[in-house]
């Protein structure tokens, strides 16, 4: 059963962390072998992390469901793989840029990635509701998964 309490900050910054980490090391294994592949791969699960219908994940990311948080719409429906990307687009950013386009084009990618992300944490710590602006993008919110 679900609930519309704002996430602890603390917990949706571990989840975060955490599903960063899963990223980076996938990435990074990936990315012996295939540099530019690693990123897409780190970047993809960053972007689709949160609509992936599969049952360890039950369409919410690792450090979510570890974390004990669901992003749900809020127009009711199901979270689901277009709407991750829509909330999720701008911390796949940083990891393409040096990783796919390489150090020219890269560099300002990645530089736009940094300034969207310390703008979203700015956002999901100032908003009384929690929602940062993926969320309002996608209309979406992170709550706490009350445990029945």
């Amino acid at each position: 059963m679900e609930t519309t309490v704002k996430a602890d900050l603390g917990k949706r910054f571990l989840a975060y962390f955490i599903d960063s980490l899963l990223a980076g090391i996938a990435g990074a294994v990936v990315g012996i072998l295939l540099p530019a592949l690693g990123a897409v791969i780190s970047a993809g699960y960053m972007l689709v992390r949160d609509g992936l219908d599969l049952e360890f994940m039950d369409r919410r990311s690792i450090g979510k469901r570890l974390m004990k948080l669901r992003p749900v719409r809020l127009d009711g429906q199901a979270m689901d793989v277009e709407t991750s990307m829509r909330r999720n687009w701008m911390f796949a950013l940083g990891g393409l840029g040096y990783g796919v386009f390489g150090f020219g084009l890269g560099k300002l990618v990645a530089v736009a990635g940094a300034v969207l992300f310390f703008y979203e944490v700015y956002k999901v710590i100032t908003a009384s509701d929690g929602r940062r602006w993926g969320d309002e993008l996608a209309g979406t919110q992170v709550v706490v998964e009350e445990i029945v």
